[in-house]
């Protein structure tokens, strides 16, 4: 008897859907925190070969059909309500209208909802108050913008905010730090999808620099410097100006032209920090162009004033979070 054939039916598989990633926007939300990851991941799916799946979907939502951004600029986008597939990245962007953002039950509320929801939830800047109110960094490590951390700390003592880094990444929580930090967050997750030679591959079509490690301080020497006694700022670009030199406490209070004992009361009072700490930061800001223009460590430690290799690693672990070598790998080219 004729064994009739086996016929295999195999039903062909669906490719997966591409990665969605939802930016949750309101009132006076800051552009830059909603346009700067959304053209990362844009960018990443234009870098994606023809003819293959785009890794990602990326869309703006809000509450309304639009907002009105702080720039002035109204951005169209989905109504957070009607989304329907669960989001792979929520992002929560930040800006001048978070505090009444952060007063919106029902915005705090969908977030509420969302993440859990979601693969992995983040903010951009200051939109870190917007996951603390809706209890998503409580025993977590997060951080803001530099000018929140303070009333972030008072608001929220129960996340554990860190005022340095770029970004922080707590399991599937991620934070970062002011406006641009945004990119290197979305970046981080780029490389973290898809690998690290597309990461780098949209940040030089970005032009932006390789991917700057989470790790690294978010503040520069001028920023954290800021002085109350306009006497400090001609001190500061004096000693930018003299970086090479032994600047001790006594040529510091000359410069300044007060006593010893007067220069570091007042120095610590109009700056926050030791005259030896504004001095390091001074010479790490110096050593870090050196070394993004090509110069060795060995030589930017010497045009710096450092007087070896091993003081300036050290200063660079305390002010940047990464070594000089790394800086440089990094940054130089």
């Amino acid at each position: 008897m004729a064994i009739a054939p086996i016929i295999a039916r195999i039903t062909p598989i669906a490719p997966a859907p591409p990665h969605r990633v939802e930016i949750l926007g309101f009132a006076g939300a800051q552009i830059l925190d909603i346009t700067g990851p959304a053209q990362v991941f844009a960018t990443a799916n234009d870098l994606t070969p023809s003819g293959a799946e785009k890794p990602y979907e990326i869309a703006l939502v809000a509450l309304g059909p639009e907002i009105a951004t702080s720039s002035g600029l109204v951005l169209q986008a989905e109504r957070a309500e009607s989304c329907e597939r669960d989001p792979g990245t929520l992002i929560v962007s930040g800006g001048y209208g978070v505090d009444a953002a952060r007063e919106d039950e029902a915005l705090i509320g969908w977030i509420k909802r969302r993440a859990p929801r979601a693969g992995r939830t983040a903010s951009v800047c200051s939109g870190a108050l917007l996951l603390a109110e809706a209890g998503l960094l409580d025993g977590r490590r997060a951080v803001t913008h530099w000018q929140r951390c303070a009333e972030f700390a008072s608001h929220y003592p129960a996340v554990r905010l860190e005022p340095d880094p770029i970004f922080v990444r707590d399991g599937s929580i991620w934070t970062s730090a002011g406006v641009t930090a945004g990119i290197d967050l979305a970046l981080a997750m780029v490389e973290a999808d898809r690998g690290r030679a597309l990461a780098l591959a949209v940040a030089r079509q970005l032009v932006v620099f390789l991917k700057r490690p989470g790790g690294q301080s978010q503040f520069s020497a001028p920023l954290a410097l800021q002085a109350s006694d306009a006497r400090f700022e001609t001190l500061h670009g004096w000693i930018a100006a003299h970086i090479d030199r032994d600047l001790s406490l006594s040529a510091l209070a000359d410069q300044a032209g007060m006593s010893l004992r007067t220069f570091c009361r007042r120095y610590r009072e109009g700056t926050g920090r030791t005259p030896a700490e504004g001095v390091e930061m001074i010479r790490v800001e110096s050593a870090r162009r050196h070394l993004e223009e090509g110069a060795s460590v060995s030589r930017a430690a010497t045009r710096c004033g450092f007087g070896s290799t091993e003081t300036m690693r050290r200063a660079f672990l305390r002010q940047m979070g990464v070594g000089p070598n790394s800086y440089r790998a990094r940054f130089h080219g």
